[in-house]
């Protein structure tokens, strides 16, 4: 096994901690980031949160979407959807560990390819669920990359994006066709019931979690507001 070499630490809402972790594999630097014993992301597996962007920047009919990515991760769905975005589309970005945009400008800037530098792009610390409380109507597409899906991981506080109150909320910080697109790391059929109960129209993509097509399989909701 390819020993890895820890490169920095940091504290999360209710006294857990992330662990920045980096090896080389096959000639290139592979970047983990854990939770105890739990990988929650590693620069491999960039399949799936790109496509959280490219299915939900498809689906936009306007000319200059404004769009809102709760979690930057490691920049793969900011990235996918700043090169499909016009000139003029802006892009928010709220992240809640400061660290996360510390690493993407530190040790993984070769990950985040200046994407963080792009005209386009704010950047805001902070929980994704008080921007989105804040907001009424002001985003073409809320991309939700938090946690491990709407089953809160890392900070149970997550799980209030995910009740019908918080889709309630989402929906009213979406503008007329809207969409609200969830990263998951499985399928979740309770949450599906709720997008519809909440009024959403839905449609549910299981994708792959490499870009290459290959691996694990993971889930995306693209809801829509009428």
């Amino acid at each position: 096994m390819i020993a890895r070499e820890l490169l920095d630490t940091a504290p999360i809402p209710g006294g857990d901690e992330l662990r920045l972790f980096r090896r080389e594999l096959k000639g290139a630097d592979e970047y983990s980031i854990m939770l105890g014993r739990i990988e929650l992301m590693n620069s491999r597996l960039s399949g799936s949160e790109q496509a959280l962007a490219t299915l939900a920047c498809e689906r936009l009919a306007v000319k200059n979407p404004r769009l809102l990515i709760g979690g930057y991760g490691m920049g793969f769905t900011l990235r996918a959807a700043l090169s499909v975005l016009p000139p003029q589309a802006h892009v928010e970005v709220a992240e809640l560990i400061p660290a996360i945009v510390q690493w993407a400008r530190g040790p993984m800037a070769d990950l985040s390819q200046k994407c963080l530098e792009d005209s386009r792009v704010t950047i805001t610390i902070g929980d994704v669920c008080d921007v989105i409380n804040k907001a009424d109507g002001d985003y073409d597409a809320i991309l939700l990359d938090v946690d491990n899906g709407p089953d809160g991981l890392t900070h149970e506080a997550n799980d209030r994006l995910y009740s019908m109150a918080g889709l309630a909320t989402a929906k009213k910080a979406l503008r007329s066709n809207g969409i609200l697109s969830v990263w998951s790391s499985e399928g979740d059929t309770k949450f599906t019931s709720r997008l519809h109960k909440s009024g959403f129209a839905v449609d549910v993509k299981t994708v792959p979690a490499r870009s290459n097509g290959k691996g694990a399989k993971h889930t995306i909701w693209l809801a829509t507001k009428g």
